[in-house]
C-alpha cells in the first residue's frame, strides 16, 4: 500500500503510520441537544475502543432535493453548536462550507473544512477554504475519475495549504445510484493524500425517494469493509439512534447501537491491511 503523508486534525491523524481513523455525526445539526448526544456517545465509543474519532454534523444542507426539505439551524446558530459539541466532547470538528463567505466563519470551529462533491471544483470555495489553514477534506465530485481530483488537490495546495484529505462517495450510475468502484481507493492514494471512504452517503439512491433520497443503509457494513481492505484511512458515517427519523438521509444512515460492533470490525480488518 503506497504511503501518503500523515495529515492531523487535532489529536486525530490520518495517513500511513496511524490507525484507521472514524467521522461520525448525523448528517444535519436538528437540535443542540441531539448533537450533544450524539457526540458524547460517540467520544465514549472511540476512547473505549481505542479508535480516533472526529465528529462532523452540518450547519446547512444546500443541496436537498426538495424546497420543504429541512437544511439544519444555519451557519451562525450551527456554529454555536457545534462549539458546544467540541467544548464538551473535546473531538475534532467536520463540518461543510456551501459559500466563500461561510469559510471563514465556521473556520473558527472547525478543525476540518470539507467541500461538498457537487462543489468539488468550485475555484474560488477552494483557495478560500485552503487559506483558513485548517485542514481540508475535499469530496471527489460524483462526475469525476478518481486522477480528475488532482487538478483539485492542486488547488489546494497551490494556494499554500497541503492538509488535504481526499473523500471518495460513489459516480453516479444511471437514474437514482450511485457506485464505488474500489479501484478508486488506491487511485486516489497515488495523489499521495490519506483517503477517506464516505460509506453511508455512497449508499445514497439521490431523489428516489418522494422529493427525498433514498438510500440503501442494509450495505453499510459490507461496504465500509470493502474500502477497509482497500486501505483507506478513513470511514466517514452518519449515524443516528433512530436513522428512519433523521431530518436528513435517513434512508442510509447507521444506527447507534450499530456502530460499535462494526468499528471493532473495521478496525480489526485495517490492522491486518496495513500490516501485509
Amino acid at each position: 500500500m503506497q504511503a501518503v503523508a500523515p495529515v492531523s486534525a487535532g489529536p486525530v491523524t490520518f495517513g500511513t503510520g496511524h490507525p484507521l481513523a472514524f467521522i461520525l455525526g448525523p448528517c444535519v445539526i436538528e437540535s443542540e441537544a441531539h448533537a450533544i448526544d450524539v457526540g458524547l456517545f460517540v467520544v465514549e465509543l472511540g476512547q473505549r475502543l481505542g479508535a480516533p474519532v472526529v465528529f462532523k454534523a452540518s450547519f446547512d444542507k444546500a443541496n436537498r432535493t426538495s424546497l420543504s426539505s429541512y437544511r439544519g439551524p444555519g451557519l451562525v446558530e450551527g456554529l454555536k453548536v457545534l462549539a458546544k459539541v467540541k467544548a464538551r466532547t473535546g473531538l475534532p470538528i467536520l463540518t461543510d462550507v456551501h459559500e466563500v463567505n461561510q469559510v471563514a466563519p465556521a473556520a473558527e470551529i472547525a478543525d476540518i473544512l470539507q467541500i461538498p462533491a457537487f462543489l468539488s471544483r468550485q475555484t474560488d470555495l477552494l483557495v478560500a477554504a485552503a487559506r483558513t489553514g485548517r485542514v481540508i477534506n475535499v469530496k471527489k465530485g460524483q462526475f469525476l475519475a478518481p486522477r480528475d481530483m488532482r487538478h483539485v488537490v492542486a488547488k489546494l495546495v497551490d494556494s499554500g495549504n497541503s492538509k488535504v484529505l481526499v473523500t471518495e462517495r460513489g459516480v453516479s450510475f444511471g437514474y437514482n445510484n450511485l457506485v464505488v468502484d474500489p479501484r478508486a481507493f488506491p487511485m486516489l492514494r497515488e495523489l499521495g493524500y490519506p483517503v477517506i471512504f464516505d460509506v453511508t452517503h455512497s449508499l445514497q439512491l439521490p431523489g428516489a425517494g418522494d422529493g427525498v433520497t433514498a438510500g440503501l443503509a442494509q450495505y453499510i457494513e459490507p461496504m465500509s469493509q470493502a474500502g477497509v481492505a482497500a486501505g483507506v484511512d478513513g470511514v466517514f458515517m452518519e449515524v443516528h439512534e433512530e436513522p428512519s427519523r433523521a431530518k436528513s438521509d435517513a434512508a442510509n444512515g447507521l444506527r447507534l447501537d450499530l456502530l460499535e460492533p462494526l468499528m471493532r470490525r473495521l478496525a480489526a480488518l485495517d490492522k491486518i491491511v496495513r500490516h501485509a
